[in-house]
């Protein structure tokens, strides 16, 4: 059974790197939020501290529909995938976009895995100030990031196998072991209801 696995966590905590570690270890893909979000933030003079023009997000939205589709379509059907995702509870937007991973795993008949990554307020900023994230047109607004740590929380959908990983202290290593841990856990039926699936797969 083919896995798609959603980091979801705000900007900074470590997706898009945990990412790219996990996927060697369940051989995916990664597909990072800012392949949708990049085609759009080229068009304006974003400094990664100035809100975005409202509306931004229904063009990134299109864009990202359009990937899921030409996975659903085109991917063959032993790829796994993995998503990174900055989501919110109580945001329309970010319930929008889970929803619409989630229905591409199941048109791929994938079993889809939600993740999120967790972090103390004060580790958080730190990692946004990471001057590096400029290069990819990631957000590097301190203040910003302390203000979502405070009122905002992770969107926690209900699903049967989602993980919540306390990322403060762990290395990149250890997050992406404990989350493959998990798949494997969730695939022999160590979690929720048993999907049908091999877990030597994941090994």
């Amino acid at each position: 059974m083919r896995v798609f696995v959603l980091l979801m966590g705000f900007p900074g905590v470590g997706k898009l790197t945990i990412a790219n570690e996990l996927s060697a270890l369940i051989s995916a893909k990664v597909i990072d939020n800012h392949w949708f979000n990049n085609p759009i933030f080229r068009l304006l003079d974003d400094d990664g501290t100035t809100p975005l023009p409202k509306g931004i997000s229904e063009y990134t939205g299109r864009i990202r529909q359009v990937v899921l589709d030409a996975i659903v379509a085109y991917s063959p059907p032993s790829t796994n995938f993995i998503f990174t995702q900055a989501l919110t509870e109580n945001d329309e937007r970010s319930v929008r976009t889970f929803q619409q991973i989630v229905d591409a795993s199941q048109q791929c008949e994938a079993l889809m895995v939600p993740v999120r990554l967790l972090c103390d307020e004060e580790e958080l900023v730190r990692r946004v100030s990471t001057p590096t994230r400029r290069d990819r047109l990631k957000s590097i607004d301190t203040r910003a990031s302390r203000e979502r740590s405070s009122k905002a929380r992770v969107l926690k959908p209900s699903h049967p196998f989602i993980l919540d990983l306390d990322v403060t202290s762990k290395t990149v290593e250890a997050s992406a072991i404990a989350i493959r841990q998990h798949i494997v856990r969730v695939t022999v039926g160590d979690s929720g209801s048993p999907p049908t699936a091999d877990a030597a797969l994941l090994q």
